[in-house]
């Protein structure tokens, strides 16, 4: 559905990010030098969560690409698609241009990643080393970027909670689908235990501290 504005722009669906009139003009001109930019769109996701800040990926691709629950949008010429599992993470963020420094887009977003839960009896003096230690960002990089996305289609969720610098021994939390699911047991284990350690071989133990109890969602 096209909708009629104001300042003459003509919008086609609705916009999860506001580009602004500087921004949409430089991702155009940057868009015109692709050697196919016909039928590109500008993809904005949350690739990761790392010290408690989404992290995005801004970059070109086919809007054929985009799949029917992804939202796609097109105000004055430029397309934007937002894959759905960052729609909400994105919701009300405005990309814009910023003078600072050498210049640049910045995408100004008012969602912040969720503050998990550190209720569950984890010993203090772990919960007091924080999440920012190497083995800490190595693992919430890799649970947003290979785990979330597999267990996104049950409506699961992992986050990493706590973590032993020292031992290796990393506290996780399941929500979503997961939480209070009869298969979370083996989902952690054959899934998510064996993904993280395939790539990180000085890892401990694997812990969840999900309160499966409470769950309001599960996936059966």
């Amino acid at each position: 559905m096209a909708i009629s504005l104001d300042n003459d722009q003509t919008t086609t669906g609705t916009p999860v990010v506001t580009v602004t009139d500087e921004a949409r003009g430089i991702v155009t001109d940057a868009m015109a030098q692709e050697a196919n930019p016909e039928g590109l769109a500008l993809w904005i996701e949350v690739r990761a969560v790392q010290a408690g800040a989404f992290v995005y990926d801004l970059y070109f691709q086919a809007v054929s690409d985009a799949q029917e629950v992804d939202a796609v949008a097109t105000v004055n010429g430029l397309t934007t698609v937002v894959p759905e599992r960052s729609v909400d993470r994105l919701r009300g963020a405005t990309l814009e241009w910023s003078t600072e420094g050498s210049g640049g887009l910045v995408l100004i977003n008012p969602n912040k990643p969720a503050t998990p839960d550190l209720s569950a009896g984890i010993p203090g003096e772990i919960l007091s080393q924080g999440l920012d230690g190497p083995l800490g960002r190595r693992i919430t990089a890799l649970l947003e970027a290979e785990v979330n996305p597999s267990i996104a289609g049950h409506g699961g969720r992992c986050d990493l909670v706590a973590i032993d610098e020292t031992t290796g021994d990393a506290y996780v939390k399941l929500s979503g689908g997961c939480q209070g699911c009869a298969m979370s047991r083996a989902t952690l284990s054959d899934g998510i235990e064996t993904m993280l350690r395939s790539e990180l071989p000085n890892l401990g133990q694997v812990i969840d501290v999900t309160d499966h109890a409470t769950g309001e969602n599960p996936y059966y």
